[in-house]
């Protein structure tokens, strides 16, 4: 029998990332994000009629989880998705849900 090395941090890394993702506002902050490549923290909460302090929040989130990445200018934060693979993960999910 072949022996299988696991790397354990790997798994928690990517454990962390679908916590992250799974739910249903950071996947629709993560859907908005994969239509536009930059959006400000005013376009994200505008767009899912939410407050300010709501979208800062799962932003928070997924920036920790390095779902997302963020850019300052001036006094506008702006983000976007550090990895369109993200999207795919979702998509895949998706097709499972209505097979």
């Amino acid at each position: 029998m072949a022996h299988i090395e696991i790397d354990i941090d790997k798994l928690e890394m990517a454990a962390g990332k679908l916590r992250a993702i799974s739910h249903p506002m950071r996947i629709a902050i993560i859907d908005l994000l994969s239509q536009k490549e930059f959006l400000s923290v005013t376009e994200i909460y505008q767009a899912l009629n939410i407050e300010q302090a709501t979208a800062s929040h799962h932003l928070n989130i997924l920036k920790n989880k390095n779902v997302l990445v963020s850019r300052r200018t001036g006094k506008k934060i702006f983000y976007s998705l550090r990895n369109h693979t993200i999207t795919e993960i979702l998509e895949c999910i998706n097709r499972c849900n209505n097979s």
